[in-house]
């Protein structure tokens, strides 16, 4: 793994240096890598708060107060594991919804053509969608899992816009891209614009926990039912900070009331069994209205690196001992 660590805060201050993820080193495309961390810096998909586009930025900065190694998984040093570098953002169109998915499923397949595991930070979830294509090319239709306080999967907004951050999860579905039936959403809650706001995941063949059900599971019984579900199918693994009540994590772009608590989302994400992890994403951070010591971006970072803690696991568990 030579190369390929973070910077050891102990040797040099976390504020010095340029600001990757974790201060990895920065991606090359000769670079032989196990997975990479992309910025995916789009909120035109915003159907109300943008600022998204600067989250990939805000998680990094405070990714600096993370440390290699995970606790909750045996002492498990991801990047003694993993070979992962920081390969900067995907290119975006301001305002442009087709261009801009275009880029980033370019960004995507650039790395998966490499057998590269893509890990994005958004962004807003319309950026799901582009990566769920590039991936899907490479290891046909995926099973979900999907994190959230809403479906995301409208079937369209504002007169029939196809492509929003409310849509990704129907118009993967349409495309053949995700496997429905092996997917699983976790944590809907809140009002509802229609009363089939969550019985659409179901009429589209996800299995749906709402933030309700998953408070009667409890988060071992939740992860539980994530591995039933998915099985050892690849998986595609997105993250949306609303998850999380907005006490613990205000500077998302779409706060919904009455989620789980900062260590109630740790302990599920540490509960989860290893799986097969081919792509994954955590989005929505708006550093415009995080709170005092940009608590979201530090939760964010946080659950990336739960995420590569997964992947890691996962990793093992299929080159055995």
């Amino acid at each position: 793994m030579s190369g390929f660590l973070p910077v050891d805060s102990l040797d040099s201050p976390r504020f010095c240096g340029l600001p990757t993820f974790m201060r990895l080193p920065q991606a090359s495309v000769e670079d032989v890598l196990d997975a990479a961390i992309i910025g995916l810096p789009c909120d035109s998909g915003a159907p109300y708060r943008t600022g998204a586009r600067f989250g990939p930025n805000a998680v990094r900065s405070m990714s600096v107060m993370l440390r290699p190694v995970n606790p909750y998984r045996g002492n498990l040093n991801v990047f003694e594991r993993l070979r992962i570098a920081d390969a900067g953002d995907a290119s975006v169109v301001p305002g442009y919804m087709q261009a801009t998915m275009d880029r980033i499923e370019a960004a995507i397949d650039s790395l998966v053509r490499r057998d590269i595991l893509p890990v994005g930070i958004g962004g807003d979830h319309s950026v799901s969608l582009p990566a769920l294509r590039a991936v899907a090319r490479q290891h046909g239709p995926v099973a979900l899992v999907h994190f959230d306080a809403h479906s995301d999967t409208w079937p369209g907004y504002f007169g029939g816009e196809l492509y929003s951050a409310g849509t990704p999860f129907r118009r993967a579905v349409e495309e053949d891209i995700v496997e429905p039936e092996a997917s699983i959403q976790i944590g809907m809650r809140g009002s509802l614009f229609r009363p089939d706001d969550v019985s659409q995941s179901i009429d589209l063949g996800y299995e749906v926990i709402t933030g309700d059900a998953m408070f009667d599971l409890g988060m071992a019984g939740t992860a539980a039912r994530v591995a039933k579900r998915v099985r050892a199918r690849p998986v595609y693994f997105t993250f949306d900070l609303d998850f999380v009540d907005p006490s613990c994590a205000p500077g998302v772009q779409t706060p919904e009331a009455g989620g789980p608590s900062t260590r109630e989302t740790l302990t599920l994400l540490r509960a989860l069994s290893a799986m097969n992890v081919v792509g994954a994403d955590v989005v929505e951070t708006n550093p415009l209205f995080d709170g005092p010591g940009q608590i979201t971006a530090l939760l964010a970072a946080t659950v990336v690196h739960e995420v590569l803690s997964l992947i890691a696991a996962g990793r093992g568990a299929s080159s055995g001992p």
